[in-house]
């Protein structure tokens, strides 16, 4: 057995920023069904956030971070889909990708075409994978379809802005701010509500003559989801994935026959690539559309993987926008 020493990012309690710390880590080698992955880059998402505040419970001590790209090192017995070598990205559970090198579950770890580079791939798994259930699987989006996205100039909704486009979609996004409605517009967001401002479910019935939209998707949470429901038409899908402002307060479901027949749905990545047969084609149909240029995968912040307690700063302040990554 051989060891290597390298860095990452563990957390020995749940609180603020703070609590990250950049420390030495010792591995060894890979067990059965696992992979050593020499890293090149970090994605950075809303949900490391729950899991250091402990909004999402995980065992401690432990690492942070779900998404990165890099370059096997070893792998384990059993494992055939990726060898010494290979490009790789990946996106999901165990915790712990904020590191120089890790050692890691075979089962998530997907190729990286050589078309995508090592930024773009750890950039754009989960909220990439995430989108392309979303608009998939949780709801079929048609062309023609009139759908409403919240923080539509985030990592998340941009790359959903691109994707509904492509689909032949008609997008209502909210956004807080003049910057982002600008950024939103540059992609092609059909309609753009400054939510701190407008009353966005007015502005929605107004945008579709009263019918309301299909499917709402709503990563806010507990300040935006009831007047979400406002939005969907009768027998429509209310998508609740995220909770950036709060824990959605316990929903009485008889408001949604009185809402028109509502349905309402909380999804997570997690379930809907539970193994590879899911994992897999998911992942073709996202690298298909960034090699063609569908999608493009906006890195708008860049930080060093020892200053991962600023980029947490920043996406908590809301000051960042499109995707985020941390170089080891």
């Amino acid at each position: 057995m051989s060891a290597i020493t390298t860095k990452a990012i563990r957390i020995d309690e749940v609180g603020p920023p703070e609590v990250m710390k950049y420390v030495d880590v010792t591995l060894g080698d890979p067990g059965p069904g696992e992979v050593l992955v020499q890293q090149k880059a970090c994605g950075l998402n809303y949900i490391d956030i729950y899991f250091r505040s402990g909004y999402y419970p995980q065992p401690l001590p432990g690492g942070i971070g779900m998404e990165a790209s890099g370059i096997v090192e070893k792998v384990g017995d059993g494992v055939q889909h990726v060898k010494v070598g290979d490009r790789v990205a990946y996106a999901g559970r165990p915790t712990g990708a904020y590191a120089q090198a890790r050692i890691m579950p075979a089962d998530i770890v997907v190729k990286l075409p050589e078309a995508i580079s090592f930024e773009t791939g750890a950039g754009m798994m989960l909220q990439g994978l995430t989108v392309q259930y979303l608009l998939n699987d949780t709801y079929k989006v048609q062309k023609g379809d009139t759908v409403l996205f919240h923080a539509i100039a985030g990592g998340v909704g941009l790359i959903a802005l691109q994707w509904l486009k492509a689909i032949g979609a008609t997008v209502i996004g909210t956004v807080g701010s003049e910057d982002k409605a600008a950024l939103a517009k540059s992609f092609g967001c059909d309609h753009v509500i400054l939510y701190r401002e407008e009353d966005f479910v007015k502005r929605v019935k107004e945008i579709t003559n009263g019918k309301g939209v299909p499917v709402a998707y709503d990563a806010v949470g507990k300040d935006t989801f009831m007047k979400t429901l406002d939005c969907v038409s009768p027998r429509g899908m209310a998508v609740t994935f995220g909770n950036a402002s709060g824990s959605i307060p316990p929903l009485d479901l008889s408001l949604l026959s009185s809402k028109g027949s509502l349905k309402v749905t909380r999804p997570t990545l997690m379930t809907y690539a539970l193994n590879r047969s899911l994992l897999e084609p998911m992942s073709v149909d996202l690298f298909d559309r960034v090699i063609k240029g569908q999608i493009k995968i906006e890195i708008k912040q860049k930080y060093a993987l020892a200053d991962a307690v600023q980029a947490h700063r920043d996406l908590e302040g809301r000051k960042t926008t499109g995707t985020t990554i941390l170089i080891p």
